[in-house]
């Protein structure tokens, strides 16, 4: 079995969507969709869920509004979750991002941390400076990465093995590419390249703000192929020349600057979702508060609202009406947290360790 990457068995591809196990349309709806279409879709189905169970429901709404106070006591009840749901949400993310607020001392440290981070990336590039934008910055990485996987490929070619055990087969010789070294240095090599090429191109005039830019560097599985770099270079150590091993060992260099400078980005992201989260919330939750007092205030006569639309009682759509702007809040809030949370949860590790049920340990030849 070939342990240099892609699509063999036990080993995880390289895009984020390959790598998991969720379907397409699943993950495209978690991810990439726009958040104010994610709300909207279960606002819509709430409200078409009264009308249909208003419908169906043998006694007319505007007799149990005769007999009751239903309406009044489901306002009231939105009143109160909303008033509390968003001070609650808000509070929790000034929590989150107090970090922030920290002491000048640790201010201070993390600007040095940040300087002398930026200064390895500039080493790598070979560069005076690292780009200051977060997409050119991991751009610049990405292609970085492939620059040192081609490294790996150029000190295979001046080894001279190129035309004789360098060439991978594509039908009935994968056993023969398992077991030559310099057959499966060179398969990874393309692969990383390959791959860090497609996130740079990605990149290229993405604006931070936007998912699209996480969203890519996503793509980057530098994870796995952290472990590939040091397995082959260890396993193979007698069987390759000297420039290849340093080369090897640059790539894997290159790939673990990427790691904490996706995790960098990621967390900018987040706190830049939460901050317009609490804001967004906030936006929604006027007209929800605004329905929901004027619910309690002037729906409790049954004969405020008359007539039918298309056969459906005008009191029951105005109630529907209601009940799905009064939980746009938190429609907005589940919308924003579906995402954060899918991302948290396929970037839980940093490094070499492959969470993803997919990829088991007696899947890999981990000793060979």
């Amino acid at each position: 079995m070939s342990n240099t990457g892609g699509p063999s068995a036990g080993e995880p591809d390289d895009t984020m969507r390959e790598r998991g196990t969720t379907s397409r349309a699943k993950l495209r709806a978690l991810l990439d969709a726009d958040r104010r279409a994610v709300a909207a879709v279960p606002l819509v189905v709430v409200f078409c869920s009264v009308v249909v169970l208003g419908q169906l429901d043998p006694t007319p709404l505007r007799v149990a509004v005769e007999s009751s106070d239903p309406i009044e006591t489901l306002a009231q009840g939105l009143l109160t979750a909303i008033i509390t749901g968003v001070t609650l949400v808000v509070t929790i993310n000034q929590l989150v991002l107090s970090r922030e607020l920290g002491p000048l001392g640790d201010q201070r440290d993390r600007m040095e941390g940040s300087m002398r981070f930026r200064e390895d990336v500039a080493d790598l590039l070979d560069a005076p400076v690292a780009p200051p934008e977060p997409s050119a910055f991991l751009r610049a990485l990405a292609e970085g990465i492939a620059s040192r996987a081609r490294a790996v490929e150029d000190t295979l070619d001046a080894d001279g093995d190129a035309g004789e055990s360098g060439e991978t087969s594509t039908d009935g010789d994968a056993d023969d590419t398992d077991s030559d070294p310099v057959a499966r240095v060179r398969e990874f090599a393309g692969e990383v390249e390959s791959n860090a090429e497609a996130v740079a191109e990605r990149l290229e005039g993405r604006q931070f703000g936007t998912f699209a830019v996480l969203s890519a560097a996503l793509d980057l599985n530098y994870s796995w192929k952290i472990y590939q770099a040091a397995r082959l270079r260890r396993v193979h150590d007698a069987d390759l020349s000297a420039e290849t091993k340093t080369a090897l060992s640059e790539l894997r260099d290159a790939l673990e600057l990427f790691g904490p400078a996706r995790e960098h980005v990621k967390t900018l992201y987040f706190r830049w979702e939460l901050v317009d989260l609490s804001r967004t919330m906030f936006y929604a939750a006027v007209p929800a508060l605004v329905a929901s007092i004027g619910a309690i205030l002037f729906l409790d006569d049954p004969t405020t609202i008359t007539g039918a639309t298309l056969g459906v009682s005008n009191l029951l759509l105005t109630v529907a009406f209601v009940v799905a702007v009064s939980l746009s809040p938190f429609a907005v809030l589940a919308a924003a947290v579906l995402r954060i949370s899918t991302v948290a949860k396929r970037t839980l590790s940093i490094g070499p360790f492959v969470l993803r049920s997919e990829t088991r340990e007696d899947d890999l030849d981990w000793e060979s």
